[in-house]
């Protein structure tokens, strides 16, 4: 019932005009309602006509790794995760286990001298030893971050290099498409050129699949896991109690424009976020078995670990998605009975070119979400998972990003599924579509922006001391709105339409025409496997205008000839 109105709440549109008409009032009532462990104090919002600058639950303590570990019994076998590595490995880890091994990595790390506000970073794959030592770090009120291992040595001294981490996680090595590849000599060059680095605990990820002992005497500082925990008893975990905005994850830009921005995330915001997203939006419950294909470098692995403040078990997979014909990750969901499958939207379109379809070689009997992210999904998209993955299942595409380690927009159980659209604004988020003028319109492309602030926004940029760097990344274009960079359309449905980055708007003639609208034709064509679409400045030696460039990758032993050419083009008009 609203308190501005007296009036009962009905239908999602009114739910989320008043999450936002009311937003303390809702925030609260999510806190509640999702049992977040800690104080929530008197005030839930100060100075809110700031953005940036508007301050969430500024009297709350609170620890974010002690909410993930709600289910603490030490008798709860129930499965916290589930790992694949590839064909290679398989594990489980029971709640009462994750618990037992955190508490042992906590106690190691506090042995080595790591404080509150103390960096520990890793370059480690989607495995439970990440989760683990996150929780083992953040239990402390240590600020975690970390990297995928596919990253080169130089990408990840641009990360880890600016935050100055005391521990580095890593592994020996891990494996891709069947393909062991051993890390300790680009970890040797990390490490060599990261002073601040005390110690570096490897995870023995080839040598647990028989590929023999790795040497990490090489690397300075190197231990074994099993070394570094080995002289910790398991014992109650004395979780640090800290501020709402107590800095939890660094997470980093895509350094398109220099050297990647260290973007700092607080411990409430990002907790409070991500279960209104898991237990309102995809409607997780204690016994679901949630999945997202993710490495350690993207936010959703963020994501997908908060999905145990919910309770439920989290599914790891590491490594190729495409192996066994691309049905690998169905194998997957139908062993441990997968009820949440996440994914990327270039993930469904090259399970459509490959002709995978799971709906006649798998179960997939608990299957009732798919989540797509990490670009447009294309309508046919849509097509292609009712067809072949599954007739009565929620295509939940959702739009957000590592800037807000969350959602814009999402999925919904209660509103229907329209074909290409994701399908609301997600609660409490006061999303809106500009023109360039900055005014609001509807069912007519133009800017998303958020005209109010929400819990999650960053904390700031790391060495951005006054601010500047944070707010020329969100707020310049628009003066206290946040311009979040995404050529979007709201339609009749009070959906979305992502039409690729604004940033990116192709502008021949005049005529804004959106990168996703030509990746959704061209790659309609079954010839072409990929593209890549470009504006350039044209006649180079006298701009006035833009050509369009289109550059694409085909099928084996096809040729670009001109009947091709001609077949992309006319498409593309069409």
């Amino acid at each position: 019932i609203s308190a501005a109105t007296g009036e009962p709440l009905s239908g999602y549109a009114t739910l989320w005009l008043w999450s936002n008409d009311e937003c303390e009032a809702f925030w609260c009532a999510m806190w509640d309602y999702a049992g977040i462990i800690g104080t929530r104090g008197e005030r839930t919002l100060v100075d809110p006509s700031r953005m940036p600058g508007a301050t969430w639950f500024p009297d709350a303590r609170l620890n974010f790794a002690e909410n993930l570990l709600k289910r603490r019994a030490s008798d709860d076998t129930g499965d916290a995760l589930v790992f694949r590595g590839e064909d290679k490995l398989e594990r489980r880890v029971s709640h009462a286990e994750l618990v037992a091994a955190t508490s042992r990595v906590a106690a190691a790390l506090k042995a080595q001298g790591v404080r509150a506000g103390d960096r520990v970073a890793a370059y480690v794959p989607n495995m439970p030893e990440a989760i683990i030592a996150m929780l083992g770090a953040t239990s402390l009120g240590a600020i975690w971050s970390s990297c995928s291992p596919d990253f080169g040595a130089q990408g990840v001294l641009d990360r880890f290099g600016q935050i100055e981490p005391r521990v580095l996680f890593t592994v020996d090595g891990y494996w891709y498409n069947g393909k062991a590849l051993p890390v300790l000599d680009k970890v040797a060059e990390i490490v060599a050129r990261m002073p601040t680095v005390e110690r570096v605990v490897v995870i023995p990820y080839l040598e647990a699949t028989g590929q023999g002992p790795q040497d990490a005497g090489r690397v300075r500082g190197a231990v074994g896991w099993d070394a570094f925990v080995g002289g910790e008893a398991p014992a109650p975990i004395e979780f640090a109690q800290l501020p709402f905005d107590h800095p939890l994850y660094i997470l980093y830009s895509s350094g398109t424009t220099g050297a990647p921005k260290c973007i700092v995330h607080g411990a409430g915001g990002t907790l409070l976020q991500h279960l209104k997203e898991h237990v309102l939006h995809i409607d997780i419950k204690r016994d679901d078995r949630m999945f997202f294909f993710t490495t350690c470098g993207w936010m959703m692995w963020n994501w997908l670990a908060s999905g145990l403040a919910a309770g439920c078990a989290i599914l790891l997979y590491d490594g190729s998605p495409f192996l066994r014909g691309g049905n690998i990750l169905f194998d997957f969901a139908d062993a441990t009975g997968m009820t949440v499958l996440g994914t990327s939207a270039k993930f469904i379109d090259a399970l459509a070119k490959a002709d995978v379809r799971p709906a006649r070689s798998h179960k997939l009997e608990r299957l009732r979400v798919l989540l797509s992210t990490g670009s447009p999904l294309a309508a046919e998209g849509f097509d292609y998972v009712y067809r072949h993955v599954k007739r009565d299942i929620n295509l939940a595409s959702m739009s957000g990003g590592t800037d807000l380690i969350s959602c814009f927009v999402m999925g919904n159980p209660l509103l229907p599924v329209w074909r290409g659209e994701i399908q609301c604004r997600s609660l409490g988020m006061k999303v809106e579509v500009y023109d360039e003028d900055g005014h609001a319109v509807r069912e007519t492309k133009g800017e998303l922006v958020c005209t109010a602030p929400f819990p999650s926004m960053p904390v700031g940029f790391w060495n951005d001391a006054d601010g500047k760097k944070y707010r020329a990344a969100y707020f310049e274009h628009y003066p206290g709105v946040w311009r979040h960079g995404d050529y979007v359309e709201l339609t009749a449905h009070d959906g979305m339409i992502i039409y690729g980055r604004s940033d990116a708007v192709l502008n021949p003639g005049g005529v804004r025409i959106g990168t996703g609208e030509i990746y959704r034709q061209v790659e309609q064509l079954d010839a072409v496997l990929e593209s890549l679409v470009i504006s350039q400045n044209w006649p180079p030696d006298k701009p006035g205008d833009v050509r369009v460039v289109l550059f694409v990758r085909l099928r084996d032993g096809l040729k670009l000839d001109p009947a091709l050419i001609d077949a992309i083009k006319q498409q593309i008009r069409a």
